[in-house]
């Protein structure tokens, strides 16, 4: 992969970190508590902690996908 495109996919996966910590704070807001009936609790900390658990996964792979491309960008050699 060229270099320059190495660095503007490893930007592009930073960006995607911070979409994804967005997507989380909305999610969190959505669900937090209000007035009307809906998700007691229990349920609520039950969905924040299964959403939060999956896109702790996606930012972690992003979070390596874009450090391994910005150091091939930067010309470091592979690892075996």
């Amino acid at each position: 992969m060229p270099p320059r495109i190495a660095k503007l996919a490893g930007l592009g996966a930073f960006g995607a970190c911070g979409g994804i910590v967005a997507v989380f704070a909305l999610f969190v807001y959505g669900t937090s508590g209000s007035g009307s009936p809906g998700l007691d609790a229990p349920e609520r900390f039950l969905a924040q902690f299964a959403v939060g658990g999956v896109l702790l996964a996606l930012l972690g792979v992003h979070l390596v996908l874009a450090r391994r491309l910005l150091a091939l960008s930067r010309g470091v050699p592979e690892r075996a």
